[in-house]
């Protein structure tokens, strides 16, 4: 596996975008659309937590 591939599941493990140490060896298979469905609705979930907590002075 090339060592970008390996750089890049390690920092989404450390950032909590992947929560499944065993995704690192298995970066090159194709994820399933489940999968992928999830990893977008956890982001999306943050980010509209991120931006409840925002306080506007608009």
């Amino acid at each position: 596996m090339e060592a970008w591939k390996r750089r890049l599941g390690e920092e989404a493990l450390r950032k909590g975008i992947i929560d499944d140490p065993d995704w690192l060896e298995r970066l090159d298979e194709p994820m399933p659309a489940w999968a992928v469905l999830s990893l977008i609705l956890r982001w999306m979930n943050k980010l509209e937590k991120l931006e409840a907590d925002y306080d506007s002075y608009d």
